[in-house]
């Protein structure tokens, strides 16, 4: 059961059936900062986070009498964030467009904070791969649970976190070696200068 083991939030009531709107308004009290902290590592944005948890909390407050088990909730809201996140990605891309030419790169900041530089190399992954990745080792979920979430096989979850968790390295590799890289400039320079 995907629900399992994600129950960190608010009990939600007493009865096997969740239905009314005040367990609702319990739920989302309890739940959304999780959301927002969980679609914030999806998106990379605080902004688009914030909007991805109202939607999810809005989806599933329209289909709150369907939830019938308690255990069940947290799955449901996973689900519906990742489907909401998935689905913005491809609508986003039919409004992209793509330029023959890069734009000029973006001065460096002195020493990027190991935060920002994860971030970053999370951006770099395709939107399902980051689901994956995300799912998998932040919120701690199984690869069945991972599977059932996408609705994917397990096989297809462990290819989608290896190619996902190479490309991680391999960006943060280069973001090592850059760094690294600039300190010896930086050195080189002082060595000039002094």
């Amino acid at each position: 059961m995907l629900g399992a083991g994600l129950s960190k939030g608010p009990e939600i009531g007493r009865a096997s059936r969740v239905t009314s709107a005040e367990e609702f308004t319990e739920f989302a009290t309890g739940a959304a900062a999780r959301l927002r902290r969980t679609a914030f590592l999806l998106c990379g944005d605080w902004h688009t986070a914030e909007d991805l948890t109202q939607t999810t909390l809005a989806k599933m407050f329209v289909s709150w009498r369907r939830i019938s088990r308690r255990d069940a909730v947290y799955a449901y809201a996973n689900r519906t964030l990742v489907n909401t996140y998935l689905a913005d990605r491809r609508r986003r891309r039919s409004r992209e467009l793509l330029a023959g030419w890069l734009p000029d790169a973006a001065a460096e900041p002195g020493t990027p904070e190991l935060r920002m530089v994860v971030l970053d190399a999370l951006a770099t992954l395709p939107p399902k791969t980051r689901v994956v990745v995300v799912m998998r080792y932040w919120a701690d979920l199984s690869v069945d649970q991972v599977a059932d979430l996408l609705g994917c096989s397990a096989g297809n979850v462990k290819s989608q976190s290896a190619r996902g968790l190479d490309k991680l390295r391999t960006v943060l590799g280069e973001a090592d070696l850059a760094e690294r890289a600039a300190d010896e400039w930086r050195e080189t320079g002082d060595a000039r200068h002094g």
